[in-house]
């Protein structure tokens, strides 16, 4: 049986998906929860943070991307170096902040069936994890965890085109 999109919605309320099962919300908080933990790690523990052949992710990024070496541009110049790092830490709380936006948004509102809540997620995740792969991928650092924003950007959409308000669903 295909039900129409008027369908899946609760009766008369039509912001509402009719349903969210449980294994969809869990596979995005899932995909989300990893911004947190990578943020955190990016934020507090910088240096070990692992990334290609087992090389601290931002002097991989660093080396990989200008071709020069990270200890001699800390002994060149320092303050450099730390300005660096410190816009690395950053990043890595921005991440924190996007991942507990994501799970409270996933662990509420879309939960809920909420429309507005599948877009929110769609377009912040597309947009986050799109950019942190082209970074990636400009710096030419791909590691363990790097290859894990592609996993996650596939839970993610698995799960929002099993539940994608706009389409038909046959049950």
């Amino acid at each position: 049986m295909v039900y129409s999109m008027e369908e899946l919605y609760h009766p008369g309320i039509s912001s509402k998906i009719r349903s969210v099962p449980r294994f969809v919300w869990i596979l995005i908080l899932i995909a989300d929860a990893g911004f947190i933990a990578w943020g955190g790690m990016a934020a507090l523990a910088t240096e070990h943070l692992i990334g290609p052949n087992s090389t601290p992710i931002l002097v991989a990024e660093f080396e990989n991307f200008t071709g020069l070496s990270w200890v001699e541009l800390k002994t060149a110049s320092p303050k450099i170096a730390e300005f660096i790092t410190i816009l690395f830490r950053m990043y890595g709380a921005f991440n924190v902040v996007f991942g507990l936006l994501t799970v409270a948004i996933t662990l509420s509102a879309f939960r809920r069936g909420e429309r507005w809540a599948w877009w929110t997620l769609l377009v912040g995740n597309t947009i986050a994890l799109g950019s942190a792969i082209t970074f990636d991928r400009v710096v030419n650092a791909i590691g363990i965890f790097e290859m894990s924003e592609y996993l996650g950007l596939v839970m993610i959409y698995v799960g929002l085109f099993i539940t994608a308000p706009f389409r038909d669903v046959r049950r």
